[in-house]
């Protein structure tokens, strides 16, 4: 074999090799690597996570089909130096390159804050923490914090005001004081100039009308009467009459197993009484829902100064103008309560 043929065929086999290598390499970069044949998953990755945190996460999850090409081209790409924490959307049948960019460059996919039915600062912080990487006693640490409330026009005791139960968008990695200035920019939207009006029109600022909206959530499931209940209190506020609200004495005696207050829980020594106190308490017994804000804001107007349950325990209530006539009903629902024995 002549020197032409060797070098030939070292011309062929080194051409084979370097398209041999040129497909690996193709495949290693573009071919789908990630959730084969599976569903879309949000992929998390903690604050302080290292590569081999990733690469473990990756293959015990199942989302990597080859582990080796992905730390090739991650170690090549130089991703195993920079690691990002957060949350990352993973397509079906993603390719290493694209998976490697995203993580890389520290593309979060943002996730849904959602939390409703809070009775307190405590509960609330429970809530949110449990979206995010920070715990619930950072959370408590900012919202117990009278200069973060302050900062954002309330007091300690207005603070919850500020959280509309809602949806918000926000990355898992976020602190606090983000996630407070996102909520913060959604109740500067709520409170257009529309709702404010209302509010001034009712001489109550807009934490005064949340504060009116946690009794009236409190007060009913039944949101067909909660205006006309939210009407009730107006004209208790209206006419300096002291609104004398169970829930609120529920609220500062903190047993919420009560199902019936007696005269003993009306003597606790406290700003929430409204037995004892004429006006609004300092701040909210819970979050109220939106549908319980707009209740007050849109109020049935009424001469309605009482109220009770209905003693047929539907969950509505039976409305009074007279003192009279409230005591009345009010003995119908004591004797409704002592038949099916519910004495505290």
């Amino acid at each position: 074999m002549n020197n032409k043929n060797i070098l030939a065929i070292g011309l062929i086999i080194g051409s084979m090799l370097v398209s041999s290598f040129s497909f690996y390499f193709w495949q290693v970069v573009y071919s789908p690597n990630i959730l084969i044949e599976k569903e879309d998953l949000v992929f998390n990755i903690p604050t302080g996570a290292d590569f081999k945190y990733v690469q473990n996460s990756l293959y015990d999850l199942g989302i990597v089909n080859d582990l080796v090409s992905f730390s090739f081209l991650s170690k090549l790409k130089r991703y195993d130096q920079s690691i990002k924490p957060g949350s990352y959307l993973l397509q079906s049948d993603m390719s290493n390159i694209d998976a490697i960019n995203m993580l890389r460059s520290g593309d979060q996919f943002p996730i849904k804050l959602t939390y409703s039915n809070a009775r307190n600062l405590q509960d609330l912080s429970a809530k949110v923490a449990s979206y995010l990487e920070f715990d619930s006693a950072t959370m408590m640490t900012n919202l117990s914090n009278v200069d973060v409330a302050s900062s954002y026009g309330f007091t300690k005791e207005t603070f919850m005001c500020m959280f509309l139960p809602n949806t918000y968008e926000v990355y898992i990695t976020d602190g606090p004081i983000t996630v407070l200035n996102r909520i913060y920019s959604a109740y500067k939207i709520f409170w257009n100039s529309e709702r404010i009006a209302k509010a001034e029109a009712l001489n109550l600022s807009p934490e005064e009308v949340i504060i009116l909206a946690s009794i009236v959530d409190a007060e009913t499931n039944q949101m067909d009467e909660a205006p006309t209940i939210a009407g009730v209190y107006i004209n208790r506020l209206i006419k300096n009459i002291k609104l004398q609200a169970d829930p609120t004495l529920i609220f500062a005696l903190g047993d919420f197993t009560i199902k019936r207050v007696l005269y003993e829980h009306m003597q606790i020594i406290s700003p929430y009484n409204t037995y004892k106190h004429v006006g609004l308490p300092p701040g909210p017994i819970n979050l109220p829902s939106i549908a319980s804000i707009e209740a007050v804001l849109n109020y049935e107007k009424s001469d309605y100064l009482y109220f009770c349950a209905n003693p047929d325990f539907s969950g509505n209530h039976i409305f009074a103008k007279t003192l009279s006539q409230h005591n009345k009903n009010a003995r119908l629902l004591h004797l409704a309560l002592n038949k099916k024995k519910i004495y505290k």
